[in-house]
């Protein structure tokens, strides 16, 4: 996690994945190269490391060979938690990081987060990463089927619906205005109509 989403982003989507998702952790910093705790885990023998990152080159759930390619290992999947501008600077100050196997989805996903800013409409936040990925990778039995991804999405919905709230309390004088970059939203926005995600 870049450390300005950590300062800024107390509720952001990564500290809920980290909740949320066992066995997950959060790992701040800009430069990885020497980071006692990324590399313990990256030189772990049990586990098969990927990045998450798209390309041509990227691995995904049904790509012939990626269950080959893992045999027995578990996968650890690394997920940079930035914008993607601050996510770049942990690339170039982590260059290590692109030598890894790349993984990224098979499917198409369109994010939630509707009313917030990204570069194309493929990106998605990171807790929603977090749920297609284990999805995807249940699919093929190449994670453990007994873990549910449900509550990350249904989290991630009630974070919206908070949030929306929020803001429409502030522009209605409901809730006090603390910020003054907020004056330039003053638009009532209408709260999502989410199903919420079963549970199995």
């Amino acid at each position: 996690m870049h450390p300005k989403e950590a300062k800024r982003q107390r509720t952001g989507t990564g500290r809920l994945s980290r909740i949320t998702l066992k066995d997950s952790e959060i790992i701040m910093g800009i430069d990885f190269t020497n980071d006692k705790r990324l590399n313990t885990l990256l030189n772990d023998p049990q586990y098969y490391p990927v990045l998450l990152y798209p390309g041509e080159d990227a691995w995904n759930a049904k790509k012939e060979g990626f269950s080959k390619s893992i045999g027995n290992k578990k996968i650890l999947a690394i997920i940079i938690d930035a914008t993607w501008f601050c996510s770049r600077k942990i690339i170039e100050k982590t260059p290590g990081l692109l030598e890894l196997p790349k993984l990224s989805f098979y499917g198409e996903y369109r994010s939630i987060f509707t009313f917030k800013r990204e570069p194309k409409p493929e990106c998605v936040s990171t807790i929603e990463t977090c749920y297609y990925l284990i999805k995807e990778l249940q699919t093929f039995n190449l994670a453990n089927k007994e873990c549910d991804p449900s509550p990350l999405m249904n989290v991630f919905q009630k974070m919206i619906i908070d949030q929306l709230t929020a803001e429409n309390e502030r522009i209605l004088g409901i809730r006090p205005d603390l910020h003054p970059k907020n004056q330039r939203y003053q638009t009532i926005r209408e709260l999502p109509n989410f199903h919420p995600v079963k549970l199995r």
